[in-house]
């Protein structure tokens, strides 16, 4: 592996497609992965020439925003990817797309996967639903609470009552994505107040929270970089509320 950076670097991005933002988001992944490192990019199929088409959109992001060699590694709707895919790659990028589908295919490898991810020190970086099922607790869709709308129908993932399912594990906070731009952060207040999981951050797109955890470290850091916000939703110390703390690029999150 090119990396040797000890402990586990986790880099969670909203979604967006700002090529200005694109170094800024993406830079710091690669600069973990290591000059000309290869970097496997997992995306879910759907067919008709989808797969190869991200991942021509992915691999040239990622080669204008550095040093790095994409590898595809394709899964086709249905299908489960194995912790095999690892081997060969510096670096794991996981793409967006239908997030029920993303974490379908990795809902068998989930332990092992992770488990290797740390053991190796390979850098992970996830798109939208790649930053999702990122978290243990993976928000993967839905629009209604008790049958209420709380976001959009067109961010449900066509799914109906907000859905919350195992995850990779890579992060104990559960992620959404494209906070601002499609109106999901309710579906994580929702999420969170329910007690389908304890804490969560929603991303605005175009922004990135990098996750880091040095080997000799007890606590990740979580920091800010980007266009948007961060969006902590925490239950309240004392009652049933929710709590909602926005954090611009630069900031550092508190104890996740």
């Amino acid at each position: 592996m090119k990396s040797g950076r000890a402990g586990t670097r986790i880099h969670l991005i909203g979604g967006g497609r700002d090529e200005a933002v694109a170094p800024v988001l993406y830079g710091p992944f690669l600069r973990d992965a290591g000059e000309g490192a290869r970097v496997g990019c997992l995306l879910v199929d759907e067919g008709d020439g989808d797969g190869e088409a991200q991942f021509a959109r992915f691999a040239d992001v990622l080669t204008r925003s550095g040093d790095c060699v994409p590898v595809p590694l394709l899964v086709p709707v249905g299908g489960r990817a194995d912790a095999g895919l690892l081997d060969g790659v510096d670096a794991l990028f996981v793409g967006g797309g239908l997030t029920p589908a993303y974490q379908e295919a990795l809902a068998g490898c989930g332990r092992e996967l992770r488990e290797l991810l740390v053991e190796r020190a390979v850098p992970y970086a996830g798109f939208s639903a790649g930053a999702a099922v990122a978290a243990r607790d993976a928000v993967v869709g839905g629009w209604l609470d008790d049958g209420v709308p709380v976001c959009p129908e067109d961010c449900a993932e066509d799914l109906e009552e907000v859905d919350v399912r195992p995850g990779l594990g890579l992060v104990p906070f559960t992620v959404d994505v494209h906070a601002a731009q499609w109106g999901t952060l309710p579906r994580l207040v929702s999420a969170v107040r329910r007690g389908l999981t304890a804490r969560g951050v929603a991303l605005d797109e175009n922004t990135a929270l990098r996750v880091t955890r040095d080997a000799d470290a007890d606590d990740p850091v979580a920091r800010v970089e980007g266009a948007g916000c961060a969006h902590l939703v925490l239950r309240e110390a004392h009652g049933d509320g929710v709590v909602v703390r926005s954090y611009r690029p630069g900031a550092v999150l508190p104890a996740l």
